[in-house]
């Protein structure tokens, strides 16, 4: 499980930097998209950590209220750069 939650969390990051290097709207929000699938996945993880007694109550509530403001930020960043796209055309 904490290869999959490393795996999860450090595909947010690394699809974040690979859509600071879009070369379009489309390409930045599908890398965006997938950051968002993957704050979801790690969320995921965090609760079963947590259900399997692998996480503390303490260290669940930290790291997931993190991954849910990641969560909702990006989401909103999707949201925004799909408006933008669509009032370009």
């Amino acid at each position: 499980m904490f290869k999959q939650l490393l795996r999860s969390e450090t595909s947010i990051g690394a699809n974040i930097a690979e859509a600071n290097g879009a070369i379009s709207n489309a390409d930045f929000s599908s890398k965006m998209s997938i950051a968002y699938k993957e704050s979801l996945e790690t969320k995921y993880w965090l609760s079963l950590m947590k259900a399997t007694d692998y996480l503390t109550e303490k260290t669940f509530e930290s790291m997931f209220t993190d991954a849910d403001e990641i969560s909702k930020m990006l989401f909103s960043i999707i949201k925004k750069s799909r408006i933008e796209k669509s009032d370009n055309w």
